[in-house]
């Protein structure tokens, strides 16, 4: 018989809502843990008195009924289970599992009983529902009905927040059943009232949440916040956690008690209380019971009259009345010698305080996470400067928390902090060209690798090359555009002693003569700005006749174990079928993964020999597209050079004369007429040689030639 059951994805009800957790059962007792707020209920195996599997909502749950009168309630097992827990709770905890199921007949009549702080009706001897007295806050009467009003349910989209009992009257003298009814309720609901005196009282305490001064009145079983405008009335119960955290300019002391449920203020709800404290404040203080109440209830942790600065007997009295560890910063010292780091959060400034177990963050909105919560963390580069960078965190659960603004000078002393607690680091892989990763270091001194800013340098060294490119492309464009001694040649000044006399035919010119410039200067710079731009690079598509690339050891052995693994499985999704899939691989032998392994050996074989193939006859093809291609272009070539029929030689000539023109050829202004009448006198005595030779007949070579075609 195994020594321990673990249940991953248990749920527990409380107050009417299911928080996800762990629950795990030893001979010791019965241990669950909230996912959310990682409280952990320790239920002691000689407390168990009863023991009841049930059909719910969610599968199937176990109810478990303790000594004190306590009730714990876990859904989410499946019915396969049930075997497997009922041996376990017989041989560890001499507890027969019973199989009971709910009434479904939706009657509205029938019994009620009281056992511990459990309200059950009952319909013959099957519960219709139950309700945990501790969830009432408050209990009226009236005639033959009893109403119970229940504390708002935060987490939950529908609260039940009245239920009424019609209890018909007896023929019992002296006993009221509505009484009695209502003496049962109250003697286990949470109803908070203030009767009694307070056990002691500090006035005037600055809160930053809620925002305000409160007296805070200490009760033996809750606290009582009294404001200006607010109350509120904190039973000790909902406590979670106690922090006591030094201010970074070392006079001042934040104390911070974590709730849940949280208090609320209209539809805000307010998960941390937080109280700032000068350290240069003191109190005496006198507990408002005798020496030897002081000493049977608190054993020593308090004394009658105590005195000392004022954080410290406020932290002091909650720690003993609460029965909870108060919460300190660890061993971490940032680069300042405070043990926080001053930092950002949805753009508000606060303090980030790496604890032994976590990080919490104060204070708008304050912020707690446990190591045990985070998936992993990172650090990334600052969004508008490099004298900073941010910490992101991210939990299990998908939330995502940045601290931005984060000093520069405090990012090795927080890296060597994530280190030592061995939490995942995200950007820890390495990058071509860095130095190794930070891990190989020990300590954090400044002549020791630092990752964050090797890559600093690097994106810094990116980010120059790049404005050179663009500096240097910019500057080719100006020296192109600009040509400062053609402007000197063609522009005459007013003072220069060659300027012309101002005439409307020379203003005619010149305005001609800038614009062709202009013209000339437009034509040139899209001609430059053409041969710049870069040739498109077109993707080659995947050839489909290639061979495809082998699978490796696991996806083979995955395509042939598919199909099992959804027949033990069935309805299993896609995700948590590849899920599955790496649990089983994992926990697969290495004999059984050797076959598997040959197997993607041979696989790995046959694609590199096919692949030689398929690359020699791809290059063969290669070869016989270039020669036809050569081909072609020969024919296409030799057409091209045998003249028509009928023209000369001289025509031919002149063709190529005028079709061809250099680049450095420019007509100035001043010869352009006269090359236009030079060029008018060629062609008209070449179409004259062309009329002689028209009119001249043929000669007998002519002829003869013209025959034996």
């Amino acid at each position: 018989m195994a020594e321990t059951l673990e249940f991953n994805d248990v749920y527990q009800e409380v107050k009417g809502s299911m928080n996800d957790g762990r629950l795990r059962l030893s001979r010791q007792g019965i241990i669950f843990k909230n996912s959310k707020t990682g409280k952990v209920d320790n239920i002691q195996a000689g407390e168990l008195t009863e023991g009841i599997w049930r059909r719910v909502a969610l599968g199937h749950g176990l109810k478990l009924l303790t000594k004190n009168g306590h009730v714990y309630k876990y859904d989410g097992f499946r019915e396969s289970e049930f075997e497997k827990l009922s041996d376990f709770f017989k041989t560890h905890y001499r507890l027969e599992l019973m199989e009971k199921d709910l009434c479904v007949k939706g009657w509205n009549w029938g019994t009620v009983k009281f056992g511990g702080q459990l309200l059950s009706f009952d319909i013959g001897d099957q519960p219709v529902f139950e309700i945990p007295l501790s969830n009432v806050s408050q209990c009226t009467t009236g005639k033959n009905e009893v109403t119970l009003e229940f504390h708002q349910n935060d987490d939950a989209e529908v609260s039940l927040m009245e239920v009424r009992f019609y209890v018909p009257p007896t023929q019992e003298d002296g006993v009221d059943p509505v009484e009695a009814f209502a003496q049962n309720v109250l003697s286990k609901a949470d109803v908070i009232q203030a009767t009694g005196d307070a056990i002691c009282i500090f006035r005037e305490l600055q809160c930053l949440t809620p925002r305000g001064r409160y007296d805070i009145r200490i009760y033996p079983t809750f606290l009582h916040l009294h404001g200006k405008t607010f109350d509120y009335k904190i039973p000790y119960t909902t406590v979670l956690r106690l922090f006591l955290l030094p201010h970074k300019d070392q006079r001042q002391m934040f104390f911070v008690i974590s709730l849940d449920p949280p208090i609320k203020q209209g539809q805000t709800r307010y998960h941390f209380l937080i109280l700032l404290f000068s350290k240069d404040e003191d109190i005496s203080l006198t507990l408002n019971m005798n020496e030897e109440e002081v000493e049977k209830r608190f054993e020593g942790r308090l004394t009658k009259n105590m005195s000392g600065s004022l954080y410290e007997m406020v932290s002091r009295v909650m720690k003993a009345l609460v029965n909870r560890k108060i919460t300190v910063p660890g061993n971490f010292q940032g680069h300042s010698g405070a043990q926080c780091i001053t930092c950002s959060y949805k753009a508000s400034s606060g303090l980030l305080y790496p604890l032994e177990r976590g990080f919490i963050y104060v204070h708008k909105p304050p912020v707690h996470i446990r190591f045990d919560e985070i998936s992993f963390v990172n650090f990334a580069r600052g969004t508008t400067t490099t004298r900073s960078f941010d910490f992101e965190i991210e939990t299990k659960q998908g939330t995502q928390y940045t601290f931005s603004s984060i000093e520069r000078e405090e990012y090795g002393k927080l890296f060597d902090f994530v280190n030592a607690k061995k939490l995942n680091i995200k950007n820890r892989g390495l990058k071509e060209g860095m130095n190794p990763s930070y891990d190989e270091y020990a300590d954090s001194d400044e002549d020791q690798h630092d990752a964050y800013l090797e890559r600093m340098k690097e994106e810094g060294k990116i980010r120059e090359e790049n404005a050179n490119d663009s500096s240097d492309d910019s500057g080719e464009e100006t020296d192109e555009s600009f040509n400062p001694g053609e402007e000197e040649e063609d522009v005459a000044e007013e003072f220069d002693s060659n300027a012309s006399a101002s005439s409307s035919s020379n203003e005619g010119d010149s305005d001609r003569d800038e614009k062709k410039r202009k013209q000339l200067k437009k034509a040139k710079m899209a001609k430059d700005r053409k041969s710049r731009k870069k040739p498109v690079e077109v993707k080659k598509g995947k050839d489909p006749n290639a061979p495809k690339r082998p699978m490796s050891a696991y996806m083979l052995w995955l395509n042939a174990s598919r199909e099992k693994i959804k027949s033990d499985h069935p309805g299993i999704s896609i995700t948590d079928l590849s899920k599955k899939a790496g649990e089983i691989w994992k926990g697969m032998s290495k004999e059984k993964k050797e076959e598997w392994d040959r197997k993607a050996e041979d696989a790995r074989r046959d694609y590199e020999k096919a692949m030689k193939e398929y690359e020699g006859g791809r290059g063969e093809s290669s070869k016989r597209d270039k020669s036809k291609k050569k081909k072609k272009v020969k024919v296409k070539m030799e057409k091209k050079s045998t003249p028509s029929r009928g023209s000369s030689s001289k025509l031919s000539s002149r063709q190529l004369s005028e079709s061809f023109k250099s680049k450095e050829f420019v007509s100035s202004d001043e010869s352009s007429s006269g090359e236009n009448k030079s060029k008018k006198k060629r062609r008209r005595s070449e179409d004259s040689e062309e009329e002689e030779l028209a009119s001249t007949p043929p000669s007998s070579e002519d002829s003869a030639s013209g025959s034996d075609e």
